[in-house]
């Protein structure tokens, strides 16, 4: 795509903004990075934590496989170089919810390399341009424990259930320019999370969240000073926090201030951020080889077993909905936005398909356009989402199958679907009970159009005399007076013929 449109007007001209995120996100895994506890969210404080995790003396730690195996398809994701050698150091600080007085992480020798995320700007859009924003590395680290200050009011708790969590930290190249762009890349980054199936991406529960990097410059100038702003958890709270303070360094710098470095704060509630501390640099915090693991050093079989596992990924889905299914470029893209999503069309689209006795591209377009329109509009009416939906893939493709071989109109299924949504009962037992069934019976409807033109006659009239646009008013007397239980199809027909 082009250079970024996005500046800030300020009184002595344009500004743009430079934009990084280093993305944490916790890697989908039943055990810790070195220990066997667990990592539930929601459980009472410090009922998940081994020796490990509170640094007991004498306390070894050992890698989870699973956890690098995560961190490598993630990687692989994203096209980034893995690499087969990597190390874990110490990064050493004091903080009351960091037991071991140092954190496990790799400074020097990150598990990934580089990488990189082509986005969407505008997803609703198919002409929408893209953009390509490059990986810089994703290391695996353990995460630190919690204080609660709210619980007694002269003293802080601390809960270690977090203590030894496995992240992947994903660092981005400052190649985003605006705050769209930055929503748009954390979007992409935790669709792609979710397909490969490291992380939940529940940025809510704060399985996943952001550090925001910043800095303004003079189009064309070298970088400025850079802020931190830390563990910001949404995607808008992300935006946001970019607007703030891309305008507020913009401000400071117009009235001859200085940014400095530092670490900041998001108010979500103010929509800003406020200063915490100076940002330390890498020698603060005396990183260090850590003496108790052995580097990682990753095998050819390792590596192919964690790309062979890899799933279809969004990018590629789409592109096979447009050319091999014939879906809308918007459809596909809204369909393969959310993981969830995609495999639920795909159960839908191989029963659908199965009952029909058709091939997937004959039954997609229906298929796409119910499931877009008529079940995220009646589960956006009841707050509810695909995961805790009424209808199940194959009760929505047997009521479509229904429709596509004419035992009910579309009308009739959109009766049939509410019914399904209230009890959840199988559509062919809604029509059934309910007597819903479509009639093609010809003479049956040749009755009732004889009726129906018997009964406006001079509509009649009017039509054979060049009123072409009264054969839909004939068409809807004709289907009322049968309950909409017609065939539209053969109602059409079987006019035409009595009209002459």
């Amino acid at each position: 795509m082009t250079e970024s449109t996005y500046r800030i007007q300020g009184a002595t001209g344009e500004w743009e903004v430079v934009i990084g995120l280093e993305v944490h996100a916790q890697v989908t895994s039943q055990a810790k990075l070195f220990s066997g506890a667990a990592t539930a969210f929601g459980a009472e404080p410090n009922t998940q934590v081994s020796l490990v995790d509170a640094a007991m003396p004498g306390m070894l730690p050992v890698p989870n496989r699973e956890c690098i195996r995560q961190a490598v398809r993630t990687g692989m994701a994203i096209n980034a170089v893995i690499n087969q050698w990597s190390r874990f150091d110490r990064k050493n600080y004091f903080y009351a919810d960091l037991p071991q007085g140092y954190q496990i992480s790799q400074l020097y020798h990150p598990l990934v390399g580089e990488g990189e995320i082509e986005v969407t700007l505008d997803e609703k859009d198919p002409d929408s341009p893209t953009k390509r924003i490059g990986i810089e590395r994703i290391h695996v680290e353990q995460d630190a424990g919690k204080l609660m200050h709210d619980q007694h009011p002269t003293r802080s708790y601390v809960d270690l259930n977090r203590s030894g969590v496995a992240l992947m930290e994903i660092v981005s190249r400052p190649d985003m320019r605006s705050p769209v762009e930055a929503g748009a890349y954390l979007r992409k980054l935790r669709t792609i999370l979710r397909y490969v199936g490291s992380c939940d991406g529940n940025m809510e529960e704060g399985s996943m969240r952001a550090d925001v990097n910043v800095s303004v410059r003079k189009p064309g100038e070298p970088f400025g000073t850079r802020t931190e702003t830390k563990n910001v958890n949404s995607v808008r709270f992300v935006m946001q926090a970019i607007e703030y303070e891309a305008n507020r360094q913009v401000d400071v710098l117009e009235s001859g201030g200085k940014i400095v470095q530092e670490t900041r704060l998001f108010d979500p509630d103010k929509s800003e951020t406020r200063s915490m501390r100076s940002k330390e640099d890498a020698h603060d915090y005396r990183y260090f080889p850590d003496p108790d693991l052995l580097p990682l050093e990753l095998d050819e079989d390792f590596l192919a077993e964690c790309r062979k596992s890899l799933p279809e990924l969004p990018d590629t889905k789409r592109r096979r909905y447009e050319t091999e299914l014939g879906l809308s470029s918007y459809n596909a893209a809204v369909l393969t936005a959310e993981a969830e999503t995609a495999r639920w069309f795909e159960a839908l689209l191989a029963e659908g398909a199965r009952i029909q006795k058709k091939s997937e591209a004959e039954v997609a377009k229906a298929s796409a356009n119910w499931l877009l329109s008529e079940l995220f509009g009646a589960l956006n009416r009841l707050g509810k989402t695909l995961e805790d939906s009424p209808v199940s893939p194959q009760q929505g493709a047997e009521l479509l199958a229904l429709v596509a071989d004419g035992t009910i109109s579309g009308t009739l299924a959109k009766q049939v679907f509410e019914i399904m949504l209230e009890t959840g009962d199988n559509p062919e037992k809604i029509v059934e009970e309910k007597g819903l069934k479509q009639t093609s019976d010809t003479g049956a409807i040749e009755e009732v159009i004889a009726g129906v033109l018997s009964a406006n006659a001079d509509k009649v009239e009017q039509y054979r005399g060049g009123k072409e646009a009264l054969f839909g008013f004939f068409v809807g007397q004709t289907m009322k007076a049968m309950g909409g239980k017609a065939n539209p199809k053969v109602v059409n027909e079987l006019l035409k013929k009595a009209l002459g």
